[in-house]
């Protein structure tokens, strides 16, 4: 009778669980890379791994202050103070910084999307082993109104890092939105009916009129389950999206380095309108090649940008609920970028947004 009683709670338990629905997208066109010496599981690689040149390099007077940037203390805890006219594209788009890489973005029909939403630092269990340490505790992003949340279209994740995905947020934006998100993304998510469409690079989805593509980044995945044990490991893909409705395209590069793979996707896709270009985390004075060469300086986002065809380029990575991950200051990289953007001559428009702020194009 007893053993009775378990069988009914077990079956009673699984009958509350409701599968999720994973799509795996691969088309004609698509690409996977595997890497070479790869065991199982399966492990992803960047499109052009090995040693980095870069077009660009600032080596001196990086950092100089700028009277756009209002801040309490040297490069720490500013605001955007500047001046600036959002330029007619005529895209229907309207995009709102969270902070650090998460956007909130309004589509010329209505739809709404969010992009790498991460409300606080980490899941569990790390978030609780990381306030025991004595590590960096990230302030509190914007985070979309109860309201907005309920209303979510679509989810698009670049990646399974701290930073871009939070699995305490999953809960909270519910199964009712799409969720896009790289190969091997799916384990991540609780089983409990999320539609989940997982994307080779150069894949595609339909969403009302709108396309959602994924595109290669340069970057890896790994995830810490407690501190100093790792898991993934480069078993989850990355990359970043490319946004696309009657002829205009907005561009999210994921956490990158700098190489071939943005001449590829303008070459696949054409010109871009709006780029969410991501300027920080390149510094670490005991890994700086490292960092570099899985994170955009500015003047490479702006070599990027150009290079995209972009008319309009909102950077971010930095402020001050970004992770400061190398980077000197909360806003270290934005006053960087300001220096190359004059120093190169760039023709690439900046709008530059302060956490929480809207921009329509």
């Amino acid at each position: 009778m007893k053993w009775l009683s378990i069988s009914i709670i077990i079956l009673l338990l699984a009958g509350c669980s409701t599968s999720n629905k994973v799509e795996r997208v691969e088309q004609p066109n698509s690409i996977i890379k595997y890497k070479k010496d790869t065991v199982e599981p399966t492990r992803f690689a960047n499109l052009y791994p090995g040693k980095k040149t870069y077009p660009e390099t600032c080596t001196e007077h990086c950092y100089q202050p700028s009277a756009l940037v209002k801040c309490e203390t040297p490069a720490e805890n500013c605001q955007y103070i500047g001046e600036q006219v959002a330029m007619n594209l005529n895209t229907g788009f309207t995009f709102r910084w969270l902070g650090h890489a998460s956007f909130y973005i309004e589509s010329p029909d209505g739809n709404t999307l969010l992009i790498d939403p991460v409300s606080g630092q980490f899941d569990w269990p790390v978030n609780w082993a990381f306030r025991l340490s004595e590590g960096f505790n990230r302030k509190q992003g914007f985070w979309p109104s109860e309201n907005e949340m309920t209303n979510i279209d679509a989810v698009l994740y670049s990646h399974i890092h701290y930073d871009h995905f939070n699995k305490d947020d999953i809960a909270s934006i519910g199964p009712v939105a799409k969720y896009y998100v790289p190969l091997g993304f799916a384990e991540h998510f609780p089983n409990d009916g999320y539609s989940i469409n997982e994307m080779t690079w150069f894949s595609s989805k339909v969403l009302g009129n709108l396309t959602i593509n994924f595109v290669p980044a340069h970057h890896f995945s790994s995830r810490v389950w407690v501190p100093y044990i790792y898991e993934d490991n480069d078993t989850t893909l990355w990359g970043g999206w490319v946004l696309e409705h009657q002829g205009r395209r907005i561009f999210f590069a994921g956490d990158t380095g700098y190489s071939q793979h943005f001449k590829d996707i303008q070459q696949r896709y054409g010109d871009m309108d709006v780029c969410l270009m991501p300027i920080a985390s390149y510094f670490n004075e005991e890994n700086g090649d490292w960092y570099r060469y899985v994170h955009t300086t500015p003047e490479d986002a702006l070599i990027a940008a150009q290079q995209l065809n972009c008319k309009v380029m909102i950077p971010w990575g930095y402020g001050n609920s970004s992770w400061k991950m190398g980077d000197h200051s909360s806003h270290s990289a934005l006053l960087r970028l300001l220096n190359m953007h004059k120093k190169l001559g760039s023709n690439i428009s900046l709008y530059i947004l302060n956490e929480g702020e809207t921009v329509a194009f």
